[in-house]
């Protein structure tokens, strides 16, 4: 079970919304001499521990970039493994994550997905539904530019009158409907890419960047990250609050 919270965060410094590019296992796996696929099985071990720490720290919603539209060029082989990873983490931990509050979500496409996928992926969302303690969001055949196509077209098909479409009503029709947008996007191995990921919900969202690999992304520079988010002062396009104040001196 997740213990109680040992969070030395303050409440209100804690985003309600991380998202993650959990970039780097390969590399992980090359410089220790074993397959990628290797370094994919180790992420998916830190997630686990990464989920656990989410509840802790308070977070309220979790986005992990799992799968990309472009992930499908990669070698049939670590295509393929992926996919069984994926399997094996929902026949291993569905039942765990249920009992510990954790809601599941799917976002992207699963209509690629091999139809065994598909149903697990579906239960896994069925059986969680009800759970409140921490939403994970599973980014899994998912392309921030497909999310605003595939929302595009549904605006159309449903007739929406142009005059009509605002901020709110795009946010309906992407696939994190009714999520809020993420606060902190954090992103392992040190690149400086926005990867497809999120496109239109990180307009306005932090960025931490790490170079450690994602295996190795574990819950202390997680609070690291935490905490820089809880230091910066977000403007949302406005003025600093600092100079806000001196304004009105």
């Amino acid at each position: 079970m997740v213990a109680q919270s040992t969070n030395s965060l303050p409440p209100e410094k804690v985003p309600q919304h991380v998202a993650m590019i959990m970039d780097g296992n390969g590399r992980w796996a090359l410089q220790r001499g074993l397959p990628r696929l290797a370094g994919h099985k180790a992420g998916t071990e830190n997630l686990r521990r990464i989920i656990r720490a989410s509840v802790e720290f308070g977070v309220k919603y979790l986005t992990i970039y799992a799968f990309s539209t472009e992930n499908w060029g990669r070698p049939p082989e670590e295509v393929q493994g992926l996919m069984f990873i994926l399997q094996d983490v929902i026949d291993r931990e569905l039942n765990e994550l249920n009992r510990e509050g954790v809601q599941l979500r799917h976002i992207g496409r699963l209509e690629r997905l091999d139809p065994r996928i598909q149903k697990k992926v579906l239960k896994a969302i069925e059986l969680t539904k009800n759970n409140t303690r921490l939403v994970v969001n599973v980014a899994f055949n998912y392309g921030g530019r497909d999310e605003i196509v595939c929302a595009i077209q549904k605006i159309i098909n449903d007739g929406v009158a142009a005059d009509a479409v605002t901020d709110e009503l795009v946010n309906h029709y992407l696939f994190t409907a009714g999520v809020p947008d993420p606060d902190l996007i954090i992103r392992t191995s040190g690149e400086l890419r926005v990867s497809n990921f999120l496109i239109w919900q990180a307009a306005y969202s932090e960025w931490y960047i790490t170079p450690t690999y994602w295996p190795d992304f574990d819950k202390e520079e997680y609070r690291r990250a935490l905490e820089s988010f809880g230091n910066r002062d977000r403007r949302f396009g406005k003025v600093s609050s600092a100079e806000l104040q001196e304004n009105n001196a």
